[in-house]
């Protein structure tokens, strides 16, 4: 099979991630389908611009539609697409306080619509997102894929650790090559407006208060977009778990006893204080923050952690773009986008 021969599905192609992966596999000489409901969670101006950049390429295709809809997983991947990457999804902590509904729709009726369809159509590496999220009340960092995640502490953990469990069983009884991601604060361009770096951004540039939570005592790994792509590409380009594998584990290896499964962990391996995450904002833009102290949201964790060397192992690859670089590249696209 040729390079420009491949063909990826991505869910959620107009979402933060989606785009800058499918951006990714076009200039890799992919051909790609997108799928994206569009939802308007956040700006849908932002989701569709994101997806009239990504059609000014010729190889991607641009679907719209709900994943959860009967029937529509299962004809797109009826095309036979060699890969898939699930990253559809309701995302958010807090907002799964408030619509927990659409987070069962989305997130559990949509994903269960596509491992049917990949159980009747299997392509040839599965590869699914899912969050730090799921370690929840785990206490022990760093956070590695072999530790205990059976104690989410909001209800969008809670789905994404089920979406684990679910694409498990599809993999033992269909023999589904699945390999599930765990993501760590990703930011950078093009990113949710939901998210910390997009607020504080947004209100300095305003001259409002930002929010900090837990009264500034909390730290996160922080990951830069781009290196989360190039993990995902890295184990995209991978030999996809095989039922037999366990005799081929890498030290630390998450590798399921009972099914073609592993997931892994994609961060920067480096927690960043809250209150040094704001100073690269205040350094980035050239102005002070006023801080508007709270406490601790709920469904929230104090610290994230994420041991990477399972990545390293099977891709070679670690992140290196550094908070301060990589805050300077989102403020100035930011600048850019809205012309400030």
């Amino acid at each position: 099979m040729t390079e420009g021969s491949r063909t990826a599905l991505v869910t959620g192609s107009a979402g933060f991630i989606g785009y800058h992966l499918c951006r990714r596999l076009l200039d890799d000489g992919w051909r790609v389908v997108g799928l994206d409901a569009m939802t308007p969670y956040y700006d849908v101006r932002l989701k569709e611009r994101r997806h009239a950049m990504l059609l000014q390429s010729p190889g991607f295709r641009a679907e719209i539609g709900r994943l959860e809809d009967p029937g529509r997983m299962a004809g797109l991947m009826a095309d036979r697409p060699d890969v898939v990457v699930h990253l559809a999804a309701q995302a958010g902590v807090r907002y799964s306080l408030q619509a927990p509904r659409s987070y069962v729709e989305a997130n559990l009726a949509g994903t269960f619509e596509l491992l049917d369809a990949a159980a009747l159509h299997p392509p040839r590496h599965l590869l699914m997102a899912s969050t730090s999220s799921v370690y929840g009340a785990n206490g022990d960092l760093p956070y590695a894929e072999t530790d205990r995640a059976d104690w989410p502490l909001s209800f969008y953990a809670a789905t994404k650790k089920a979406n684990e469990a679910m694409a498990h069983a599809y993999a033992h009884l269909h023999g589904l090559p699945v390999t599930m991601f765990r993501f760590f604060t990703v930011y950078g361009p093009w990113g949710r407006p939901d998210m910390a770096l997009f607020r504080f951004t947004r209100a300095i540039l305003a001259g409002e208060p930002i929010e900090v939570y837990n009264h500034g005592q909390m730290r996160r790994d922080f990951t830069y977009v781009d290196d989360l792509i190039e993990g995902i590409v890295r184990l995209i380009d991978l030999p996809p778990p095989a039922p037999d594998a366990r005799g081929e584990a890498v030290e630390g290896d998450s590798l399921s006893p009972a099914a073609p499964w592993r997931v892994v962990n994609i961060g920067a391996s480096e927690p960043v204080a809250l209150g040094d995450f704001i100073a690269a904002v205040e350094a980035a833009l050239g102005r002070q923050a006023e801080r508007r102290l709270l406490p601790m949201q709920p469904g929230d964790v104090p610290q994230t952690w994420a041991d990477t060397s399972l990545l390293k192992q099977l891709t070679g690859f670690s992140p290196s773009v550094g908070v301060a670089e990589g805050v300077r590249r989102f403020v100035d696209w930011y600048r850019a986008h809205y012309a400030e």
